[in-house]
Formats: structure tokens, sequence, C-alpha cells
């Protein structure tokens, strides 16, 4: 990576010792040397295992669970069902009061995804855990699915979550967040060029290199040492201690190195079963996922739909940009009203159109719950927007990186959300990128400035 120290000079101080400086990780030597240790690497006498029995169906009623035949195969400690989960519905978000609560640990009345945790099964290993897991009898009602975001949104699609009422999270301000400035429809009136189109993305599973799981060991004085690979320590211990309905001084959670995570790592799935587990046999409890469930069971990132209008002047002006983004949370909330709100909030993009209209919402669907990767709730929109730069750029006849230039916001000038520009620096960086790449661009717009917005 080279820094280039030509541009604002005069608002850099180089003599700082930490920011701006090549420090190496703490953490680096025992990566590259191989001695680093994950949550797995603990070799524990007496260690159980944790299976789950999951769904095999996408939407359906529960109508009866037999756990009998599991209870009685050599080697089974425990089958735990939702009966026995202290705070059986919750929410990872509650812990800044988004809500409500919409989330089964354990499924009782219903499921809505395939792969749904219904009965959890503790064995002396891993075999008796499958072979037992095996033997749970679930009656399933079959109920129509919806998988399709604006079918879900669509009169008498079939309600994905009871607990919201609806297929979609309610904010207070709404069916969705909206951001709006300015006048949309008559600046669209105005327009010399009109251009809408969709954007569709799939959902994408973070795919790391350790599997999500942890390990649970009973310690002294009624605590329980958990090691885990998530990304958000006190983030779980807290949703955990909520779940368990224990207090947090009793649960001791050790992480902080993590085989890849990439956001996906976040979501409170493992932790309070293999808690639950170890308290109820007194034994070292391991949850972890095998590269099936990480790959379908996981929280992925989340599928959008977005459609965009713009109305564009022939001098290469964006006039108005109305955006329309339907996000696919799944089944359940967890991150995703979250991302949701991010979502509109970067839109319309870094640039300056003074008409503006956004509406983001979040969707239930009978999909694999989704949440954290990589920028989530932004990534996706941001690919749409500027794949829709491109398009205006050709259709007004104008290069795609001077037509940006034009309508790069600059210090001072009013965002969608009614908030000044401040340390915008997007003029210098397409500047350096047009020289980087040998980019030809016209003259003026290397003399622009992202401090203020004057005629060059």
């Amino acid at each position: 990576m080279e820094i280039r120290k030509a541009y604002f000079a005069d608002e850099r101080n180089d003599d700082l010792r930490e920011i701006g400086q090549s420090r190496q990780r703490s953490d680096a030597p025992g990566h590259v040397r191989g001695i680093t240790p994950f949550y797995a690497d603990r070799v524990l006498s007496d260690l159980q295992h944790l299976r789950m029995v999951r769904s095999p169906h996408h939407h359906a009623r529960i109508r009866s669970i037999d756990t009998s035949a599991a209870e009685r195969h050599p080697g089974v400690r425990r089958v735990i069902t939702a009966a026995e989960v202290p705070h059986n519905i919750y929410t990872v978000l509650s812990l800044i009061n988004v809500g409500p609560e919409d989330e089964p640990v354990l499924a009782f009345d219903k499921v809505r995804w395939q792969g749904e945790p219904v009965v959890a099964v503790v064995a002396e290993n891993e075999r008796a855990a499958y072979e037992a897991a095996a033997l749970v009898k679930v009656d399933y009602e079959i109920l129509e699915p919806v998988f399709d975001v604006e079918e879900a949104l669509a009169p008498g699609a079939p309600l994905v979550n009871e607990y919201h009422g609806q297929n979609y999270y309610r904010y207070d301000s709404g069916d969705g967040r909206r951001v709006v400035l300015g006048d949309v429809e008559a600046a669209f009136s105005a327009a010399d060029f009109i251009l809408e189109a969709r954007y569709d993305s799939n959902p994408i599973e973070q795919a790391p290199t350790e599997t999500t799981g942890c390990i649970v060991v009973p310690d002294q004085n009624e605590r329980y040492t958990c090691y885990s690979g998530t990304q958000a320590v006190f983030f779980t211990l807290d949703n955990a201690s909520i779940i368990l309905d224990v207090p947090g001084h009793r649960l001791h959670f050790v992480g902080g190195t993590v085989g890849g995570g990439f956001g996906g790592k976040v979501d409170c799935t493992v932790e309070p079963i293999a808690l639950l587990a170890a308290m109820l046999t007194g034994k070292p409890v391991a949850f972890i996922y095998n590269r099936y469930e990480e790959m379908q069971i996981s929280s992925p990132r989340a599928a959008e739909r977005i459609f965009i209008k713009d109305g564009v002047m022939k001098d290469g002006r964006i006039v108005a940009r109305q955006v329309r983004c339907l996000i696919d949370a799944g089944a359940y909330s967890r991150h995703s009203p979250y991302g949701t709100q991010k979502a509109a909030a970067h839109f319309p993009g870094p640039y300056t159109i003074p008409n503006v209209l956004i509406h983001c919402q979040c969707v239930y669907t009978n999909r694999t719950p989704s949440s954290a990767m990589r920028g989530f709730g932004v990534t996706i929109g941001d690919f749409a927007l500027e794949v829709q730069m491109d398009k205006l750029a050709r259709m007004i006849g104008m290069d795609p990186l001077e037509f940006r230039f034009i309508n790069a916001y600059r210090d001072g000038d009013m965002k969608a959300h009614h908030q000044p520009t401040e340390g915008a620096a997007l003029i210098e960086c397409l500047q350096e990128a047009s020289i980087s790449f040998n980019w030809p661009v016209a003259d003026r717009y290397l003399q622009m400035s992202s401090r203020e917005r004057r005629e060059v």
C-alpha cells in the first residue's frame, strides 16, 4: 500500500506515533507459526458432543415430538427440548432495544425455515449423538412457504413470523426506513433522461475455514467457561445470560481468536444451548457445526432486491434518485433490521443529488435467517448504485469517471439525510484513480477539490 501525502498535507499531522504508522499485529507471530489456540483445540476428558435435530421443512406446524428412542440410545446423556430453555424466545438485538423477540432457541410450535433447530441431543461421542438425533420423531403439518420478498409482501401471502404479525419489520417510522429530500416527482418531470433498473443478489455464505462452534466447561462455584469462535464475545455473553436466565458473572467467555468469520459469527446460535447442556449434564460439552451446517444453516448475507430510478440532465447532473430496497431477513430478524437501516442511510451513495426518495424494507421469508457479512446493508447497494452510474453515463454519452466527478459530493453539500458533507475526499480519490490507472479525464476534473464546489 502506498500513501499519497500530497493530498490534504495542510490538514495532516505526520508526527503521530500510532495513527498512520505500520504496526505488526500482536497475534501475527502465533498465526504464522501455527501455535495460536482456537476454541476447538481444547483437549478435555469426558467431553460430551451436542448434535441438533433440525427441521426438514421450510414451513410447518409441529404436532408432536417423541424423544423416547433417542433417550434410550447407548451413550446419550441428555435430550433437550424447548421446554427446558429458560428464555426460549429471543432476538440478538434486544440488547439495544430492537424487538420484538421473535426467534426460538429450539422450535416448539412451528418451524419457519429448513434447518431450524428443534431438539438437542447430548451424547458421550459424536457417533452416538448423530445416531440418537436420527431417532427423534417429529410429526409436522406442512404449511405453505414463501421465498420471494415481493410475494411475501403481497396480500394473502403466508405469514412467516407470528411475532411480527406481518411479513416485514415495523420500525417506529412505519413499514420501512425512508429518506426524503426535495421533490423527486417534480425533478423526474424536469429531467432530460430517466433510467429505471432492478438489481438482485442471492444469499452469500461467509464460508470460514473454522466452522461455527464452542466448547463449554463447568467450573467452580456454578460458573461455566465457554471457549467460542464468536466475533462478539461480550455481545454473545450478554445474550446467553438472557436466554439462560443466569447472571453474567456465572459465564466466562474465552474468545477473540476466530478462524474466519467475516461477520457471520456474531449471531448467538451455539453458545446458549451448549451452556445449557453443560448445566444439565455437569459435563464439558462441544457443539461444533459440521461443514454442511456451516454452509446451509449459518446466517448468510441477505439477498436484496433493489429498484433504482434516476433522473439525469444532458450535462451529467443527476437531479433525482428514487430507491426501493427489499432485504430478505429470512424467517427471523437477527441483525437484518439494523442492516436495513444501514442500507437506507447509505443510499443514494456518495453523490450530491437534490431530490431523493429512499424506501428500504426488512422482509421475512421462509429462508435461512440472514445476518452480518462484511458491510452488510451497504455492499450490495454499492454494487447496484455503481452499475447504475455506469448505465447513466453510457446513456448520455459521457465518460463514466467524468460522470462521477460531476456528481461526487463535496464538503458543504447537503446529503439526502439533511446533514452537510464533511471530509469527503472523494474528488481526490477519483483523481488518484485516474492517474494510477491511466484513465484519461479532462484537465478541469483534475483541478477540482472536495473542499469546495466551484466551476473550473
